[in-house]
């Protein structure tokens, strides 16, 4: 007789570690979950509830980065105005309107 295979067996190794790896973390809210009227979108609902978790530990960490991203571009800006500002050497408001155009043209890159 032909056996149904379960649906976890068509996936790749990893993705079968990260699903048990979430199966796991689930297994910590079990007296919440095992009280639903139906458990296994109880069960689905924790794991979400751990994945939240662990997306808000990496946004902690991204932080830091972030502002060294900010003050990176910063630098950048100053660094391209700088050089623009010494090859083009602006006389009046006009040529200075055109070097700041530049610098934001060449900010997109």
């Amino acid at each position: 007789m032909f056996r149904k295979s379960d649906w976890k067996d068509c996936l790749d190794a990893e993705s079968k570690e990260i699903i048990k790896k979430l199966i796991e973390s689930a297994e910590k809210h079990r007296c919440a979950w095992i009280r639903a009227d139906d458990v296994r979108i109880a069960q689905l609902w924790c794991a979400l509830i751990e994945m939240k978790k662990e997306m808000e530990k990496l946004s902690i960490l991204a932080q830091p980065w972030k502002a060294i991203i900010e003050l990176g571009e910063l630098e950048k800006r100053r660094t391209i105005e700088k050089a623009l500002t010494d090859i083009l050497q602006p006389k009046d408001k006009e040529q200075k309107e055109i070097v700041n155009k530049l610098v934001e043209s060449l900010m997109k890159f």
